[in-house]
């Protein structure tokens, strides 16, 4: 397993070294919130008429690159369900950026606020909590649980293929603690209790440049093992309280995809 880096993006510094893991022993998984239903595909403003079979699987590989010949799809999974549900390359996060943040930019200012995190955006199929802190402090704790067979991946393909899963966030350099942001992802079994693979970062913040730029976290699971059916993802941000309402650290772009193995 090993972070991916996104030297492209402008603004960002990328956290590479620091602890793994914000405890000695890796933390158990919470229970993990019930995965939301799949995304209804938004319908074309001009409706198109479904291609075929063969017409499904030319777009998709001209999209995904050559397939491994071992790879077959089984009987009850067709290219034109695949063109649908597209599981592939794209991410599987619900409400990746609930408050509209452009990560190209320093986060725009804010002061602390008494509004609920819910009233600041959109972040439907995120399960939200707080955790408190000593000195002022909290966490600000969201999660997501994917189910991919419901996502359109299939058993043969997540079994056999263990096809790559990365995972992608970035967080704002908030300077109200040491350690603002902390990430934790379970790649889960069938019962959403046995843990297959897992990964923790709590990185300390670097302390340069002006503060409110963002900083990118990155991790893919590779060779985890047969039997994953779920991702739970998790992430908390700190805030502060302070005399005008809480203060917080934001967190936007959050990613799990699935790609082929090259």
């Amino acid at each position: 397993m090993e972070e991916m880096r996104d030297p492209a993006a402008v603004g960002a510094e990328v956290e590479a070294d620091g602890p793994q893991s914000p405890q000695e022993q890796p933390p158990s998984p919470p229970t993990p919130p019930t995965p939301p239903p799949p995304a209804t595909p938004e319908a074309p403003e001009f409706p198109q008429p479904e291609p075929s079979e063969a017409s499904a699987r030319q777009l998709l590989l001209e999209e995904w690159g050559p397939l491994s010949e071992s790879l077959l799809l089984p009987s009850r999974v067709t290219w034109q369900l695949l063109l649908l549900r597209r599981p592939l390359y794209r991410n599987l996060l619900r409400s990746p950026n609930p408050e509209g943040i452009n990560i190209y930019q320093p986060a725009p200012p804010t002061g602390p606020t008494r509004q609920p995190l819910e009233a600041l955006g959109n972040f439907r199929g995120w399960h939200i909590g707080m955790e408190p802190l000593q000195q002022n402090l909290s966490w600000t704790v969201k999660q997501q649980c994917v189910n991919l067979l419901a996502e359109g991946l299939w058993e043969e393909l997540l079994d056999d293929e263990q096809p790559d899963v990365t995972v992608m966030d970035w967080y704002e350099d908030s300077r109200l603690d040491q350690c603002v942001y902390e990430l934790h992802v379970w790649l889960l079994a069938a019962d959403r209790r046995t843990v297959i693979a897992q990964h923790h970062v709590a990185p300390r913040s670097p302390g340069r440049g002006p503060p409110g730029h963002w900083i990118q976290v990155s991790h893919v699971f590779r060779q985890y093992g047969p039997g994953v059916r779920f991702i739970h993802f998790l992430h908390k941000t700190k805030n502060r309280v302070e005399p005008g309402g809480l203060r917080r650290t934001r967190v936007t772009d959050s990613s799990v995809s699935v790609q082929l193995r090259e």
